[in-house]
Order: structure tokens, then sequence, then C-alpha cells
């Protein structure tokens, strides 16, 4: 079965999707590429001179050989244009983040349902080889009931990063760290310690760009099985370094950092798996491989033709958001958050 996609956003976002759907080209075909802007319009056409590019959205959404979008603009245009490929009758892979808010997010998840369409978010981190063995193990029980964990994003981001219009701005991309660069470490660890059930947080903004979005976090949390650990969060550690997640357990402990993964088991026993190297920490935003990307849309091309929902659905993605709002209304507040 071969399915029809359109992608939709050809800003920065595009490359690893572009990359995999080409590597996945015995099951989809690429039926359009849009955006509005006439200049991405004629640098993707230089590049993907294959590829049809387009301005027209309406055009695509009508277009009955399009089973499903790839959408990759910025949050604040993911609402709209959920209802609209829901009204259409198309199935939606969105880049994360579902939205800037809880409440939109789920107005965009209540679309999908109503339209009886698969909805998957690009959260592709739980994808990564490393993070599905330590999922594994996790769910195995073999390391005991968690005790302690912790989630590290020290990561750097340019002034050319920033440089863009709105980019780290309000207005635009909702939040900052937390939203935009965070929300993937932020996933994989709820998806491995089961949800954070209160937050104890203080965000703030550094005086190191012109922006009005956090890019310092700090957090003390706790889950629902007692244990308790830590958040850090931000974009300016120069010259950026690996996500961590680490997670003290009864019988061990596991690091994850980027794609590499340690597990120290108290009775003497080590593993290791390093994976594929992965800079996106650092200047370049992009410096990674493609692999996680092409596994979740295969995941999603499944879901569509099995008639399931995807790893990461849009009711799935919700958890991520309702903890970033906990950590924002928590340092708004000065106060300890619980999470429903």
């Amino acid at each position: 079965m071969t399915l029809g996609v359109a992608v939709v956003g050809l800003g920065m976002a595009h490359k690893p999707h572009i990359q995999s759907l080409r590597e996945l080209s015995g099951r989809v075909r690429v039926i359009a590429c849009q955006t509005p802007s006439v200049a991405r319009q004629q640098s993707f056409a230089k590049l993907h001179p294959d590829l049809p590019v387009t301005g027209d959205l309406d055009a695509v959404l009508g277009d009955r050989a399009v089973d499903a979008v790839i959408l990759l603009t910025p949050p604040m245009s993911h609402l709209d244009l959920v209802a609209r490929c829901a009204a259409a009758g198309k199935h939606v892979l969105l880049e994360k983040p579902l939205d800037v808010t809880s409440e939109r997010a789920r107005q965009s998840v209540e679309a999908m349902r109503k339209a009886d369409r698969r909805f998957g978010v690009v959260l592709q981190h739980r994808f990564r080889t490393a993070s599905r063995k330590l999922a594994a193990i996790m769910q195995s029980g073999e390391l005991g009931e968690l005790v302690s964990g912790s989630a590290s994003v020290r990561w750097w981001r340019s002034p050319e990063y920033f440089a863009e219009p709105g980019r780290g701005m309000k207005a635009r991309d909702g939040g900052g760290v937390l939203i935009t660069q965070a929300i993937h470490t932020l996933d994989m660890f709820q998806s491995l310690t089961g949800p954070v059930s209160r937050v104890a947080a203080m965000v703030r903004t550094s005086p190191l760009r012109k922006i009005d979005t956090e890019d310092i976090v700090a957090a003390a949390v706790s889950f629902g099985n007692g244990a308790i650990g830590t958040i850090d969060a931000t974009t300016v550690a120069f010259p950026g370094f690996s996500e961590k997640i680490e997670l003290a357990c009864e019988k061990g402990t596991a690091v994850l950092e980027a794609e590499s993964l340690a597990v120290f088991y108290h009775d003497g026993r080590t593993e290791r798996f390093d994976g594929g190297e992965s800079k996106s920490g650092g200047a370049d935003p992009m410096a990674f491989s493609n692999q996680a990307h092409k596994a979740l849309i295969a995941d999603f091309l499944d879901a569509i033709e099995e008639g399931r929902e995807p790893a990461v659905s849009g009711q799935e993605a919700l958890k991520v958001h309702l903890l970033i709002e906990a950590l924002l209304q928590s340092s708004a507040t000065g106060a300890p958050v619980s999470i429903a």
C-alpha cells in the first residue's frame, strides 16, 4: 500500500522529514510540498527538483491523492491547520509541539478524533535505538522501581539561530526552551518514569538574547510512585552538551545520554550501547541522524494502515504539555504545582 503524503511548511524542520520520506519511498509518494513563502519555494525547488512545490494549501487539502499531511509549521499555526486537515479528511503527523497550550492541543486532538483520522506528533527521541532499549529494560522490571530521576538539557543556541524573525518570541513560538527544545527529553523522561505528579520550578529569561520566552529552567519534581528528581533545561550552555536522562532504581542506574545508554546493575553487571552521534545541542539544531524521524514516520504509516493510534499520538503528547505548563505555573506563582 502506497500512501500519498503532502509536506506543509518548508522551514528548517523539513530536512529530516524529506530525507526519511525518500528512504521510505516504497511506502509513500510525496504529492506536494507547500509553503506560502515564494523564497522558500524557490530554495526548496533548487534542492529537490523532483518534488512538486506549491503555495496553494487549499489545492493540497482538496487533492484526493493526499492521504496524510506532515505539518511542519510554527506552533501558533497548528490548531487552525490541524482543524483544516481534519475537515479535509487527512491523517496528520504534526511537528512538535502539539500546540502552545494544552487547551489548544486538546482541541486539535478532539478535531482529529471526530474526523476519525490518525494523529501523530513528532517526538522522535522515543524512536532512538538507545531509548527503545532503555524503555524495554524499564518495562521488564529488571531495574526495579524508580527511586530518583533527572532530566538535563544543557544546550546552546547561537545569535544566528535567534536572528530569524519571531524566533524565541511568544507570539510565534508560544514558549522557549521547554516547549521548543527540551520537550523531546521531557517527553522521553516521562515515557520512562511515568507522569510527573508535582513540580516546584524556577523559570527565567537570560540577558543573552532579546527574547520574551524562557531559556533557563530548574525544577524539583516528584513522581506517582513517590520517587523524586530534577529537571534542568537551558539554551545558554555554550557550546552545547548532550541531553541526559538518569534513572536511579532499586536494582541499578541507567544513564541515557543523547543516543548512548549505560546501565549499571547492583549485582556488578554493566550494559552499554553506543548509538549514533548527535550534536543538535550546539549551534546547528539539525546536526543529527534522520533515523529516529524515519522510524517515527514508519510507525505513523503503520498506524494508518492498521487503523490504530501512532505510538506518539496527539493524546499521548498531551502529557508533556501538562508538565511544561505546570513548570511555568509553579515559577509564576512561586509555589509547587500538582499535575492531575
